[in-house]
């Protein structure tokens, strides 16, 4: 799948990309605990076009610029009018 196709609502979305930016990590109080977790933005691009992917917790140390990383069973959503993928609990990310 490339990333040009990408639409709002897609679920089972597996792309491969290169990462072209990383943002620094923020921390988030979740809406269900009394927990605080870390979240960052990197921009990834497969050649088609670019997108945000949302990094939680473990996944900021494991992605660096010019990683490729491979994305399966992500779903896309859309925050502030902007889309982004997500690898979310059942997906998986895999850093070459």
């Amino acid at each position: 799948m490339q990333i040009k196709d990408l639409k709002n609502g897609m679920k089972r979305v597996n792309v491969e990309a290169k990462v072209l930016e990383k943002e620094g990590a923020r921390e988030v109080m979740s809406r269900y605990k009394d927990e605080t977790y870390r979240v960052a933005n990197a921009t990834i691009s497969d050649g088609s076009g670019q997108i945000k992917l949302t990094l939680w917790n473990d996944q900021i140390e494991q992605v660096s610029e010019n990683n490729t990383v491979k994305i399966e069973n992500g779903y896309v959503t859309s925050f502030r009018g902007e889309i982004q993928l997500n690898v979310g609990r059942y997906g998986k990310l895999t850093v070459t």
